[in-house]
């Protein structure tokens, strides 16, 4: 090994000082003239018994730093195994879409998360706003919504293969038409996968039949778009396993949110990567139990100072609605998430930094605050 012949290159430099230091301090007679008449015989034995004390010590220090240098490429190697597997690009890419709430902050579009592997992303809930983030974030440099052909470098083509549904409150389903539509008409050929809790059909539904004129005659134009790419293809799911391929497998557990019968939070294992995305839910043991350790939590929250503020009824529904920021300190710390992200922030008049000093005074790792387009 290179460590092994730079030791030895060491080591012999050491020794060549060491004889030449022996000659010049103790009187050590070079190897090749001892029958010449240097000293008395008398000298001679006190300059070989200080030399044989010398070459002791200097033999002690060669092994020494032998010793110390084998350390240090053991320690070095150590540092070294972690860092180039950090190195290694991730194959896992989230990207924030959108970060709001029902509340119309103009730097805040809908609720929805993409997970990005390799290329392909897998969009979780679809807020409005949705496919033209996915437009920004194509022009941002995220691949999975580049263009899909070089003639076409401004025209932006997210495409979309499936989505999942949290629950069906109307701001994390507004965007789900875009969804349908837009990518469609951009180009995509084959049938949207919806997952979602029971009543998803339903809104699907709806959405198809209150848009067939504008399938028919999109369908029918000239150079219009696939026949195919505008449909739906729905699973109404429950708690377990609801979607894997060679990329991903989407596990949904049941959450607590206000009056809902169904609401969903997914457990997402990727090939590099365990995300565990929350929905919206009130506070309670399945987020812990879902994350145990998991690379990155995405969980809803709301300022508990701002909450302070709200007149006393909505106090009560947000309560049964939502995570309060303390609350949320109090779960990532037992579920120890290496990454907690806060997303639809409810600040109710707070700010960021106050969000992010409640939750930090109950939990110590790290946290950040997501805006629109963050990439984590």
């Amino acid at each position: 090994m290179e460590i092994r012949r730079s030791e030895e290159r060491d080591a012999t430099a050491i020794l060549t000082i060491i004889n030449d230091a022996a000659v010049a301090y103790c009187g050590v007679i070079p190897a090749g003239r001892w029958h010449e008449p240097y000293m008395s015989a008398d000298e001679l034995q006190r300059k070989i018994t200080a030399g044989i004390a010398f070459w002791a010590a200097a033999s002690w220090a060669i092994d020494f730093y032998r010793r110390m240098a084998t350390l240090r490429s053991l320690v070095g190697i150590a540092i070294l195994v972690p860092s180039l597997a950090l190195a290694q690009a991730s194959r896992t890419q989230i990207v924030m879409l959108g970060t709001g709430t029902p509340i119309p902050d103009p730097d805040r579009t809908g609720p929805a998360v993409a997970i990005v592997v390799d290329t392909v992303a897998y969009l979780f809930d679809a807020g409005t706003g949705v496919v033209r983030r996915a437009s920004a974030a194509g022009r941002n440099g995220i691949k999975a919504f580049a263009p899909r052909a070089p003639s076409l470098q401004s025209q932006y083509s997210p495409r979309f293969d499936r989505v999942f549904l949290t629950h069906l409150h109307s701001d994390h389903t507004l965007g789900l038409a875009d969804v349908i539509f837009t990518p469609w008409i951009q180009g995509r050929r084959v049938p949207l996968d919806i997952y979602g809790p029971p009543g998803t059909n339903r809104l699907v539904t709806g959405i198809l039949d209150g848009n067939a004129e504008d399938i028919a005659e999109r369908t029918v134009a000239s150079g219009g778009p696939s026949p195919e790419g505008w449909k739906s293809v729905v699973h109404e799911i429950s708690e377990g396993p609801v979607f894997q391929d060679s990329r991903v497998t989407v596990t949904a557990f049941a959450v607590p949110h206000a009056g809902w019968k169904y609401a969903f939070g997914y457990r997402v294992q990727t090939p590099d990567r365990l995300i565990v995305i929350s929905g919206d839910e009130r506070a309670n043991p399945s987020i812990a139990a879902q994350c145990r350790g998991c690379d990155v939590l995405i969980h809803e929250v709301y300022s508990a100072a701002g909450f302070a503020t709200l007149p006393a009824l909505r106090q009560v529904y947000h309560a049964q609605a939502h995570t309060s920021a303390t609350q949320l300190g109090d779960i990532a710390t037992q579920a120890k998430p290496k990454l907690l992200i806060l997303y639809h922030q409810l600040f109710f008049g707070s700010t960021d930094d106050v969000l992010l000093g409640e939750v930090r005074s109950r939990f110590s790792g790290r946290v950040v605050s997501a805006k629109d387009l963050d990439v984590y």
